[in-house]
């Protein structure tokens, strides 16, 4: 998937949302009503046991009721695949598309691509895992682009956009590796990319703003945090290191219109509270942004306003014939020379 670039995007314009993992204590209808209460345009929804769980019966039932409930509160609607212990309720996240018997992760990223498309979902997220320990790397690799083609297949078929999110500490965690993946699968047109902004941060070498138009043709899914360098922690906004406003602005200049939504997985204990104190500071940023722009362009217009009449006369200048020459005036005669008085006497010359 690719993101035209929209030079009349704003960071005002940017649609932020909020993630249902930092809604775990919350029914599913409530969560979707206090994200929307509060001003969200979306939400990243975690697909879990207690959030339109993909194994439970009548799950066609249940996906219409939660495509209604997202309509009538407004919301766009990622799906997230990180459920900790969806799959195995002893170890978080396993299996991954790299263990001995991925079955369950590659049927269990099958259905989110369905819900997906039932639920008109803008993207679909997903991650590699982490390289369990009795496996080689290459092994590992392999796996993991072979599960990926499978997922790439179902969402080709259904219409739906993958952003394959890199995680540090994983088999893929920076954009490099996410690039290395996409090449091994031949350059799918679905397969875009998740970017976490926090991890941006974390690890990647060059500054967040480069790193989100780095990959702007390919950016189908945001999350955003903060953290600080080299330490994978996701933090409440202002509480870690990252600018944020720059951030904004290179979203709207890569054009970007999907979700920017918060993830702030481990603060469920108070949801409301910090989702409401998140979009306070994406909106105070957005518009601080916006502002400064425009001043700083008001200031270069400006500038060029007051230069251009120099411009125009050094122009003028430059453009205007040259005068003519007058013409040249003959060297004056040279006087006659008259006979020097001074010389010494020939005859006294030869007597000498």
């Amino acid at each position: 998937m690719t993101t035209r670039p929209d030079p009349a995007l704003r960071p005002t314009d940017l649609r932020f949302g909020y993630g249902t993992n930092g809604f775990a204590n919350h029914r599913l209808d409530d969560a979707l009503a206090v994200i929307a209460d509060l001003g969200y345009t979306g939400v990243a929804l975690t697909l879990d046991h207690d959030h339109l769980d993909p194994f439970a019966p009548a799950l066609a039932r249940r996906v219409a009721a939660v495509r209604r409930r997202l309509a009538d509160l407004g919301l766009g609607v990622v799906i997230e695949t990180g459920a900790r212990y969806l799959l195995d309720p002893w170890h978080k996240h396993a299996p991954t598309l790299l263990h001995d018997d991925p079955t369950r992760r590659v049927e269990f990223l099958r259905r989110a691509v369905r819900i997906g498309a039932d639920l008109g979902a803008e993207a679909v997220s997903f991650w590699a895992g982490v390289r369990p320990e009795p496996v080689a790397p290459a092994a590992a690799w392999d796996r993991l682009v072979a599960g990926c083609a499978t997922v790439v297949d179902a969402a080709d078929a259904a219409g739906v956009p993958l952003g394959f999110e890199p995680e540090p500490g994983m088999l893929v965690e920076d954009i490099a590796g996410w690039r290395r993946l996409r090449a091994a699968l031949g350059d799918p047109r679905v397969f875009g990319i998740t970017l976490d902004i926090g991890h941006c941060r974390c690890l990647e070498p060059q500054p967040v703003p480069a790193c989100v138009l780095d990959v702007a043709e390919h950016l189908v899914n945001v999350q955003i945090d903060d953290m600080r360098r080299g330490v994978h922690e996701h933090l409440e906004f202002g509480t870690g290191e990252i600018d944020f406003p720059p951030v904004l602005r290179a979203l709207a200049d890569a054009g970007y219109r999907g979700l920017v939504a918060v993830e702030l997985p481990r603060h469920s204990h108070a949801a409301p509270a910090v989702a409401a104190r998140s979009i306070d500071f994406l909106r105070a940023a957005a518009r601080a942004e916006a502002s400064a722009h425009a001043e700083a362009s008001a200031r270069t217009e400006a500038s060029a306003r007051a230069e251009a009449p120099a411009r125009a006369e050094a122009s003028a200048r430059a453009e205007a014939p040259a005068p003519a020459e007058a013409p040249a005036r003959p060297a004056p005669a040279a006087a006659p020379r008259s006979a020097p008085t001074d010389l010494p006497d020939r005859k006294a010359a030869v007597r000498m």
